[in-house]
C-alpha cells in the first residue's frame, strides 16, 4: 500500500483524535452531495481518525494488488481530503460468501470485523433483492471489487475507532443512467435503492450518481436516526472529496463530531420525538388496550397506560405515546378518536437508539427471527422475536422457553 499526494508530497495530517473520542457524542453525516465509500473514509481521515488505524485494518486483509492514496483536495474553496484505491493487478470475482469468509478469517479487531460484516451483508442482501438470487449466490462485480472491500473495511475501522452515535441527513437522489457489468442501469442504482430501505431520500435535478451502493450500505448500517441537522455542539469537522465535479454543489461529504447540547442550551421544543399524553377517568380497560394498539398503528413508536389518582380521589389512567415529530397529527387524531379525553398535552424529548437488525435462524422448530441491537456502548443485545417463537411453540406443542433457547443456540452457532 502507499499513501501520497497525487504530486508525490505527503498530506498534512489533521489533529489526531484519540480512540473512542466519539463515545457519548454524535457523528453527523451531512450528505448534501450524497455519500460514497471513498468519501466516507476521506472524511473520517479529515476529521482526525489517524491514517495508521486505517492502514492497520487493511494490512490484515488477504487482498493484494492495490495501493491507497490520500490526497488533499478543494471544492468551492473548501479544503478536503481525498481517498483513492488504485488497483494495480487483476482481481478475482468474489461472492458474498467469500467476502464474508475473508472478513471472518482476517485478524481484525472485533468491532471493525462486526461492522464490516454488517455493511457487506446489507450490500449482499441489496444485490440479492435486485437480481432475485439467493444471498450466497450473489457475485459482486462493481460492489465486490477490491476498492469496495477496502472502502468498507477502512470505514468500519474509522467508525469503530471513534465509537460515536451516528446521525445521517436525508440523502439526495440524482437521476440518469450508468453503465455497469449487468448493462445500463437507472440512477439511483437498484442495489442502492434496496440499501436505502427505511432511510429518508429526496430527489434533485441532477444527472449524476450521488449515492453509491457502498455509501448507502455504510450509512444505513450505522445510522441511529436521520435528521437534516441534529441538535449538536460541533467540535471537529471533516470533509471527504468525491471524484467528479458537480454543476450545482461541492462534491463533498461533511462529518461533524460533537456533543448533544446540555439541558440548559437546548432550545424550547428541540427534540427528536414527542411524548403525547392525556389523563382520563372515564375509560374502561378494554378501551385503553384498544387505544394503545391504535396509537401504535398511527405511527407512535411506543404507547403505555399508567394508573393515577385525580382530583376528588378518583382513580384514573394516563394514556401516553412516544412519536416522531412527523407523526404528531396522526397520533393526536387517534388520541381524540379512540380515547375519552377532551384534551391533550405534549412535550419534546430526544432519545438514543441502538442499531437494530433482524436475522433468521434455522432450528428444529423452523425458521425463527432474531433481533440484534448494536451500539458503541457495549456488547450487542440479542433477543429472539417472541411472537415467532410463540407460534412455533404452539405448532410443535412445546414450551415457548424451549423454542427461545433453540433460537439463541442457532444464532450463536451461525457465527454472526
Amino acid at each position: 500500500m502507499s499513501h501520497d499526494h497525487a504530486d508525490g508530497s505527503k498530506p498534512a495530517p489533521p489533529v489526531a483524535l484519540e480512540r473512542q473520542a466519539g463515545r457519548g457524542k454524535l457523528l453527523f453525516f451531512d450528505c448534501f452531495s450524497g455519500v460514497a465509500g471513498d468519501m466516507t473514509v476521506a472524511a473520517l481521515l479529515d476529521l482526525g481518525v489517524p491514517l495508521a488505524i486505517i492502514e492497520e485494518a487493511l494490512e490484515t486483509l488477504p487482498v493484494e494488488g492495490y495501493a491507497i492514496q490520500v490526497t488533499q483536495a478543494s471544492d468551492s474553496g473548501i479544503a478536503a481530503t481525498g481517498f483513492d484505491v488504485n488497483v494495480e493487478a487483476s482481481q478475482p470475482e468474489r461472492s458474498f460468501a467469500s467476502i464474508n469468509a475473508l472478513l471472518e478469517a482476517a485478524p481484525l479487531d472485533e468491532p471493525t470485523r462486526t461492522l464490516a460484516k454488517i455493511i457487506f451483508r446489507r450490500l449482499g442482501e441489496a444485490e440479492a433483492a435486485a437480481h432475485q438470487v439467493p444471498l450466497n449466490d450473489v457475485h459482486f462485480h462493481e460492489v465486490g471489487a477490491v476498492d469496495a472491500i477496502v472502502d468498507v473495511v477502512a470505514a468500519a475501522a474509522g467508525l469503530s475507532y471513534l465509537g460515536a452515535d451516528v446521525v445521517v441527513s436525508p440523502l439526495p437522489m440524482g437521476r440518469g443512467l450508468v453503465k455497469a457489468r449487468h448493462g445500463v442501469l437507472p440512477l439511483p442504482a437498484p442495489a442502492t435503492v434496496h440499501c436505502l430501505r427505511g432511510a429518508p431520500t429526496y430527489g434533485v435535478d441532477l444527472d449524476a450518481e450521488l449515492v453509491t451502493p457502498t455509501g448507502a450500505a455504510i450509512v444505513t448500517s450505522v445510522a441511529q436516526r436521520y435528521e437534516p441537522w441534529p441538535a449538536i455542539v460541533p467540535e471537529h469537522i471533516g470533509f471527504g472529496a468525491g471524484h467528479r465535479k458537480l454543476p450545482d454543489r461541492p462534491n463533498l461529504l461533511r462529518l461533524v463530531l460533537g456533543s448533544p447540547p446540555g439541558p440548559r442550551s437546548t432550545a424550547p421544543g428541540v427534540g427528536t420525538h414527542l411524548v403525547i399524553e392525556a389523563n382520563v377517568d372515564d375509560m374502561t380497560g378494554e378501551l385503553a388496550g384498544h387505544a394503545l394498539s391504535a396509537l401504535l398503528d398511527a405511527g407512535a413508536v411506543d404507547a403505555w397506560v399508567s394508573p393515577i389518582t385525580m382530583k376528588k380521589g378518583r382513580p384514573a389512567l394516563t394514556v401516553a405515546a412516544l412519536a416522531p415529530r412527523a407523526q404528531l397529527d396522526q397520533v393526536v387524531q387517534t388520541f381524540l378518536a379512540e380515547t375519552t379525553t377532551i384534551g391533550l398535552r405534549w412535550h419534546a424529548v430526544s432519545r438514543v437508539e441502538r442499531r437494530r437488525e433482524l436475522c433468521d435462524v434455522t432450528t428444529e422448530f423452523g425458521t425463527l427471527t432474531i433481533k440484534v441491537s448494536r451500539s458503541s456502548h457495549g456488547p450487542p443485545q440479542i433477543k429472539p422475536e417472541f411472537d415467532s417463537c410463540a407460534a412455533a411453540a404452539r405448532q410443535h406443542q412445546v414450551p415457548v422457553r424451549v423454542v427461545l433457547q433453540a433460537a439463541l443456540a442457532a444464532y450463536r452457532d451461525s457465527g454472526d
